[in-house]
């Protein structure tokens, strides 16, 4: 079943979301080459729980984290680690919730660290673009399938894989609810938009090659192609007015 939220829930949705992008501003603007992933969850923790909320995902199915850092080939659920050093070159993705006043807000961006490649540069901005484009495509009486095509569309007509075995979500009192917002599809297709659905749109792009595998860690996702991915998020709400972003810094 698909929450609608109310105006009430809304506000504390701004909230969570508020909290969480921040939280991903400060994550990029705190990564430097040769900190390791768990110093830069901690920063980020700490700055979540310094506002009153909780990350979203520590603890979730059994999550040790409190973001989800990802780097290079690792397309999304990399485990922060005390001996995993962030180097010059990489790509980072950081992916965030906070969790405050019984509501969930979702977020991710990659980060360039250092002089990154060409082809690591056109990946981020195809990836972020495709993000953008999906969230036109949420308007009233539209479908999911209408973000889904788009995002596909966009990434895949610039040479780009979409990975087609994880995609975006409801996000409200749980942190992942109906209905799933695939990364690809078809137009006219899927649940119709109505004002108060919130749902996160997250573009998760290959270099090449969409299969994706799980490392013996049960949860980092690795590309199967060993090629660069990005992944980009933002939770919106559907409104008479189109979509609103709910995790703005």
């Amino acid at each position: 079943m698909i929450n609608i939220k109310s105006k009430t829930d809304l506000g504390k949705m701004r909230l969570a979301g508020k909290i969480a992008a921040n939280a991903l501003k400060l994550a990029g603007e705190s990564i430097k080459i040769g900190m390791t992933t768990f110093a830069l969850d901690k920063i980020i923790h700490d700055y979540i729980v310094g506002q009153g909320a909780k990350p979203s995902f520590l603890g979730y199915g059994g999550f040790p984290a409190s973001a989800c850092i990802s780097i290079n080939n690792e397309v999304i659920h990399g485990i922060p680690n005390i001996k995993r050093r962030i180097m010059d070159g990489d790509i980072v993705s950081v992916d965030v919730g906070a969790y405050i006043n019984g509501f969930h807000g979702d977020t991710c961006a990659t980060f360039a660290v250092g002089e990154i490649s060409d082809e690591a540069k056109r990946l981020l901005e195809v990836t972020e673009a495709s993000l953008y484009a999906g969230i036109e495509q949420a308007k009233v009486d539209s479908r999911i399938g209408d973000i889904a095509h788009t995002i596909e569309e966009y990434c895949v007509s610039r040479g780009y894989a979409v990975v087609k075995k994880y995609c975006g979500h409801g996000v409200g009192k749980e942190l992942h609810e109906a209905p799933e917002v695939p990364n690809y599809g078809k137009p006219g297709f899927g649940p119709r938009l109505v004002p108060g659905m919130t749902i996160a749109i997250e573009p998760m792009i290959n270099v090449t090659g969409e299969d994706v595998s799980v490392l013996r860690d049960g949860w980092t996702v690795l590309t199967k192609s060993g090629s660069l991915s990005a992944h980009f998020e933002h939770t919106i709400a559907i409104t008479p007015d189109g979509a609103v972003i709910l995790t703005q810094p």
